[in-house]
C-alpha cells in the first residue's frame, strides 16, 4: 500500500488548491495563496461572523445589523472572508466543478463551529432546486456538510431541506424583494421531518451574503420542531471586503 501511495504521489503530486503549484500535502494551499486567503479570526459577530473591532474575549458580541434585525438562528460562523483567494475557492467549488475543495473547506469550518451546537445536532445543507441540481450535478453545500459531519461526529441529513419551487438569483435584490422571493421557497422534506423534532440543527452553506436564504432555512427548521438552529458557512461577505 505504501509503495502504491508513493507511486501515485510521483504521478500525481499534491497541488495547491488555489494556483496549482506543487505543495507538501493534498488539499493544501501554497504559501502565496495562503497569504491571499482571509481567514476569519479575532472578534466577530456571534450571529453572522462579520469581523468587528476590539478584542472581546469570552463575550458574545453582535454587529449593528444583527442588533437591529436579529437573525432567526442562535449562532453563525464563517471560516473565510469572501474576498481574494476565499472568493476564488468558493466560485471554483460552486461553478468550476472543483469538488475536491469541499474537504479542506470543511476542515477550515470545523474549528469555527467547534462547540457551537450540542452533540446531537443534525447537520443539514442549504438545498438546491432539482433543476439546478441536475444542471450542476452536485450541491456544493451538501459536499461540505458530508465532510463536516465526518470531521465533527455530528450526524448529517443531506436532504433534510428542499426547494419545492425554483427561485431567481437574489443578487442585487433588496431585503424586501429577497423575502418575497424566498417566501415558501424552502421547507423541511416531509419524509425527513421526524429527524429534527426536538433536536438542534446546524445549517451549512458555501457563502453568506445577507443571510436571506439561511434565514428561510432556519425558519423552516424551527417551524418543523427544531429546538435551535446554528449556521456554518465557508465564506462570509464582509462590509469592508
Amino acid at each position: 500500500m505504501r509503495l502504491l501511495q508513493t507511486a501515485l504521489t510521483a504521478i500525481y503530486p499534491p497541488r495547491c488548491l488555489g494556483c496549482g503549484d506543487m505543495v507538501d500535502s493534498d488539499f493544501g494551499l501554497c504559501g502565496v495563496c495562503w497569504g491571499k486567503t482571509a481567514f476569519v479570526g479575532g472578534t466577530v459577530c456571534d450571529s453572522c461572523s462579520t469581523p468587528l473591532p476590539g478584542s472581546a474575549q469570552d463575550e458574545v458580541v453582535h454587529c449593528d445589523a444583527c442588533l437591529r434585525a436579529p437573525k432567526p438562528w442562535k449562532h453563525g460562523r464563517a471560516a473565510l472572508i469572501y474576498t481574494g483567494m476565499g472568493r476564488k475557492l468558493v466560485l471554483q467549488l460552486k461553478h468550476g466543478d472543483r469538488q475536491e475543495i469541499a474537504k479542506p473547506a470543511a476542515g477550515w469550518m470545523q474549528q469555527a463551529v467547534a462547540g457551537m451546537a450540542a452533540d446531537n445536532a443534525l447537520i443539514a445543507p442549504v438545498p438546491l432546486h432539482w433543476m439546478r441540481l441536475v444542471k450542476r450535478r452536485y450541491n456544493q453545500s451538501a459536499l461540505i456538510a458530508t465532510h463536516l459531519s465526518a470531521m465533527t461526529g455530528h450526524e448529517v441529513c443531506a436532504d433534510l431541506l428542499e426547494r419545492p419551487r425554483r427561485t431567481p438569483s437574489l443578487d442585487g435584490k433588496t431585503k424586501g424583494e429577497r423575502a418575497d422571493i424566498l417566501d415558501g421557497a424552502i421547507r423541511v422534506t416531509p419524509r425527513r421531518r421526524h429527524r429534527i423534532v426536538n433536536r438542534p440543527v446546524i445549517l451549512v452553506d458555501d457563502v453568506m451574503t445577507t443571510g436571506a436564504t439561511l434565514a428561510a432555512c432556519a425558519e423552516a427548521c424551527r417551524a418543523a420542531g427544531a429546538t435551535e438552529v446554528c449556521v456554518a458557512v465557508l465564506a462570509r461577505v464582509a462590509k469592508d471586503a
